[in-house]
């Protein structure tokens, strides 16, 4: 860990050790200044009962210009070594985010979120934190080296108290470090559970509220709360005994100095300014010498981020994307077209068997034509609309628009050919321009606006306090959940995709302006003509709007055609869909699970 943030940083690196050795080396320049003021300067003063004014000034500038480099260095070394560290941070919290971005859908589904904000941000911070103290420490061992030597020119009895001293210390430090590293990792391992049970809350609070569940899930946040607090507490123990021994030693050495010192001042082998020397020296060394501990005690908390950081780094299953281009000035429909897709999401533990969700999945798009997808829950929908726009790769089978396999395309085509509108809406704590515009090239004002009435949210937007700039809060808080569906199905549009994936967009809109979206979308204002649509849908009268209905049964299609025609000759179609009506115009009865679902094996896995 330390040779890398070295490596990535080594300039930075290098101006802060050189501040560090330049204080390590004034401080034992110091002792020794001390110690022939003492002697030459404060003894015979207080002998004669004077003191001259030369010796007086050369021993005050002595000090001053000690202390001066000492400030030097002190300065250089902070900079640099707060510079390292929150550079080093900044830069792995981009590669972590990153790799976020480059890794696939299936293997998002397998890791909370609050882990990954975990990873991202305490798990980062713990991985560098070593790096403050470490330019000290690397100066300390040249201040240790220097302090030794001088005690060797100054008596080798002396020298022989620092040879005792000074591998004690390291050895205390490496005991703290072994006991230290597993409760250390614990903590780390508990701060990230902590964090994921609360972004669940958060993001659940609603379905919380709704089903009364306030007190289990306070109750469950409490119990891994605890186990966090024992975790820290245990560290904070453990530095308790640890802390005072380490403070002690360096007393005990000076202690060693004045005892053997005083023997040996008897004895005529050193004198005094060589006895304060290395008495002061020994009182000075106490503090820095702590810095190599520092390094120590954040070193098993250090390894146990990085070990975090390095699962998200090494993980394996990106997509890469090809190189092939659409043609970018064409504004005509595109045609998405399934080809025996199937799709089978990965388990969260290795040793379990994954649940297959589509198999053999053929259907065609055409250009310019809206197609419905319907299904009963657990059928596969969602995972056809992320397929579509490629969130995910198939594991059998291709999908294509425009003839061309989407894991040919490059990845700005693929953006800019074809849009997805999520099932939940996803609004950011921002205006209504930035939410639309996304800051995309080409999207002004005037495009957000167009955007805006084609998803038949120009009215509310207009009628918001400050219009465009009006901030919607957090997820959207102050909106709607229709006004939140309008708003993200305007950000797609805005982009003007040749083919539109609505995967349940519009459930929470109102029957009458979901019919005018939908028309809408067939043929934008400017006559031309309209997106390729596939829409995930329930309501009769979105599917009634279609050209052409899939009905899909546990992952695979098993009818289509024309909504009157599939009413007529699909019975597990017509059940469905009558379920559904009747659950829209008598809200207090819930369709039973027959009518939603077939009652299979398959199926109950899939919901599992």
């Amino acid at each position: 860990m330390l040779g890398r943030a070295i490596r990535e940083q080594p300039r930075i690196f290098a101006v802060a050790v050189t501040g560090s050795v330049l204080f390590s080396l004034m401080v034992v320049a110091s002792a020794f200044v001390v110690g022939r003021v003492v002697g030459e300067v404060v003894v015979p003063a207080v002998a004669s009962g004077s003191v001259g004014t030369g010796a007086l000034t050369l021993a005050a500038t002595a000090l001053f210009g000690i202390s001066v480099l000492r400030v030097v260095g002190i300065f250089g070394r902070r900079l640099g070594a707060g510079y390292m560290q929150y550079r080093l941070q900044a830069d792995y919290r981009r590669r972590v985010t990153r790799r976020y971005l480059e890794l696939p859908l299936s293997w998002h589904h397998r890791h909370a979120t609050g882990t990954l904000l975990s990873n991202a941000n305490s798990d980062v911070e713990a991985a560098w934190h070593p790096v403050a103290p470490l330019p000290f420490a690397v100066g300390t061992l040249v201040m240790l080296v220097g302090a030794v030597a001088a005690l060797f020119v100054t008596d080798w009895a002396l020298a022989l108290v620092g040879l005792a001293v000074f591998p004690a210390l390291f050895a205390l430090n490496v005991a703290y470090s072994r006991r230290m590293a597993p409760r250390q990792a614990r903590a780390q391992r508990l701060r990230a559970e902590v964090s994921g049970i609360a972004h669940e809350s958060f993001d659940g609070a609603l379905v919380i509220k709704t089903m009364g569940r306030e007190a289990q899930e306070t109750i469950r946040f409490g119990e891994r709360a605890g186990q966090l607090r024992d975790a820290l507490i245990s560290v904070g123990r453990l530095r308790g005994i640890f802390d005072p021994m380490l403070e002690t030693l360096p007393s005990l050495g000076t202690l060693a100095v004045l005892v053997v010192g005083a023997y040996r001042l008897r004895q005529g082998a050193i004198d005094v300014a060589e006895l304060v020397s290395v008495a002061f020296l020994f009182t000075v060394l106490a503090f820095p010498v702590r810095a190599i501990g520092w390094v120590l005690a954040e070193l098993p908390r250090s390894v146990a981020g990085w070990d975090r950081i390095r699962r998200v780094l090494d993980a394996t299953g990106e997509m890469p994307y090809g190189d092939t281009r659409l043609d970018a000035a064409s504004s005509a429909p595109a045609t998405l077209t399934f080809t025996d897709v199937g799709f089978t999401y990965e388990p969260a533990e290795a040793h379990l068997p994954g649940a297959q969700v589509l198999g053999e999945v053929s259907f065609t798009v055409p250009a310019g034509r809206t197609v419905a997808l319907v299904g009963a829950t657990g059928a596969g929908k969602s995972t056809v609309a992320a397929l579509a726009v490629r969130l995910m790769d198939p594991h059998s089978g291709t999908v294509r628009i425009d003839g061309v396999d989407v894991r040919e395309l490059a990845a700005d085509s693929l953006a800019a050919t074809a849009a997805l509108v999520a099932q939940v809406p996803f609004i950011f704590d921002d205006t209504v321009r930035a939410n639309v515009s996304l800051d995309r090239p080409g999207v002004d004002d005037e495009a957000v606006w167009a955007a805006l009435r084609l998803a038949e949210a120009d009215g509310f937007v207009a009628a918001l306090p400050d219009g465009l700039d009006t901030m919607v809060g957090e997820r959207g808080t102050s909106l709607s959940g229709g006004q939140r569906q309008r708003l993200t199905l305007a950000r797609a549009l805005a982009g003007r995709p040749r083919l539109l994936v609505l995967d349940d967009a519009t459930s929470a809109v109102d029957p009458r302006v979901e019919a005018a979206i939908l028309a809408g979308l067939r043929a934008t204002e400017t006559g031309g003509p309209g997106a390729s649509i596939l829409v995930v849908a329930y309501r009769r009268a979105t599917i009634a709007l279609a050209d052409e209905v899939i009905y899909l049964e546990q992952g695979r299609v098993v009818a289509r055609g024309t909504h009157s025609t599939l009413l007529a000759t699909v019975p597990g179609y017509a059940d469905l869909v009558t379920a559904y009506e009747q659950a829209e115009v008598d809200p207090d009865r819930q369709p039973t699970y027959d009518e939603v679902t077939p009652l299979t094996s398959s199926t109950l896995e899939v919901d599992q």
